[in-house]
């Protein structure tokens, strides 16, 4: 099942991606597409100690992630009005500009979970068949 949602202005990219995903009561879910503009930037770099905060225009050109019960797990791509590029791991407070068409997919037969996994010292994905 696909679930879709027409973000705007102001709007916290992350928080309407799990809203979403909560709402319709999923049990686990990947983005398909959100094509759009972002205006407040926040995302965490690569090593997961640095953040890049900026407000700015950005077009965001590619975002993709996991969602669960218990978290979302999602990199976005994005270009600013000179085409330089940037990504990371989506953080809360990313604020869209004038637009975000959002499309995710629910995976029926299955229920994603995170938990803490001692290598990584993150929440890390767990897959279970339903």
């Amino acid at each position: 099942m696909f679930y879709v949602k027409r973000l705007t202005k102001g709007d916290d990219l992350k928080k309407e991606i799990e809203q979403l995903f909560y709402e319709n009561k999923l049990s686990a879910a990947v983005i398909l597409s959100g094509v759009g503009c972002l205006n407040h930037v926040e995302i965490r770099l690569a090593k997961g100690k640095d953040y890049f905060i900026k407000d700015d225009d950005y077009e965001i050109i590619s975002i993709n992630g996991t969602i669960s019960k218990d978290g979302s797990h999602i990199h976005i791509g994005l270009s600013d009005c000179k085409g330089n590029t940037i990504g990371g791991h989506l953080c809360y407070n990313c604020k869209v500009n004038t637009t975000c068409e959002l499309v995710i997919q629910s995976i029926d037969s299955y229920r994603f979970t995170r938990e803490y996994d001692d290598l990584t010292g993150y929440k890390e994905i767990v897959f279970e068949k339903e």
